[in-house]
């Protein structure tokens, strides 16, 4: 059950996200955009106490129990970017808008900088969750899975770390123009 949560709370996420998009931009109803845009969160909450009804129901504490909270930590921290990044590429396509600005140089080390950032705070919100979860089932044997997402989740932060920041060291660079 929590696995198709999962997948239909990142399908509704986006669904939200399209759908508020859609209303901004291509039926000039900015309101029901911003109210559509605003419900994404809601698809958190459903996922949070569905989590929480399946555990105190007495299942036990699978990976997918803890990919909630994955998913939970990293919807929080990332969402208002992808919402914008999402905008930004719907206001070209319907609203005559910019094109995406690719970065390069300081400023894609800066973006990716931040973005590791985005990734630490979820990180530090889906470990909170994990450990409330943790304590919440307070039986060792029962929570081992939640600690190896714990690990796991951990060991790509700090890979995503020495990712981001090399782009300090080593810039992107643009591609020049070959015939």
């Amino acid at each position: 059950m929590i696995t198709a949560l999962i997948i239909g709370c990142e399908i509704g996420f986006w669904v939200f996200v399209a759908a508020g998009l859609a209303m901004r931009y291509v039926a000039r109803k900015k309101r029901l955009g911003a109210i559509l845009l605003l419900c994404t969160p809601v698809v958190d909450l459903i996922l949070l106490a569905a989590t929480a009804m399946d555990l105190q129901s007495g299942a036990n504490a699978t990976i997918m129990h803890g990919i909630a909270a994955v998913y939970i930590g990293a919807s929080v921290a990332f969402g208002h970017r992808m919402i914008r990044w999402a905008d930004v590429r719907f206001a070209h396509w319907f609203a005559n808008g910019p094109a995406p600005e690719k970065l390069y140089g300081k400023q894609h080390a800066r973006h990716e900088r931040q973005g590791w950032l985005l990734h630490l705070i979820g990180w530090g919100i889906g470990c909170a969750i994990l450990y409330g979860m943790i304590k919440w089932i307070g039986d060792d044997s029962d929570t081992e899975k939640l600690e190896q997402v714990i690990r796991t989740w951990s060991l790509v932060l700090g890979i995503d770390f020495l990712i981001s920041f090399s782009y300090t060291l080593f810039p992107r660079k643009a591609k020049s123009a070959s015939f």
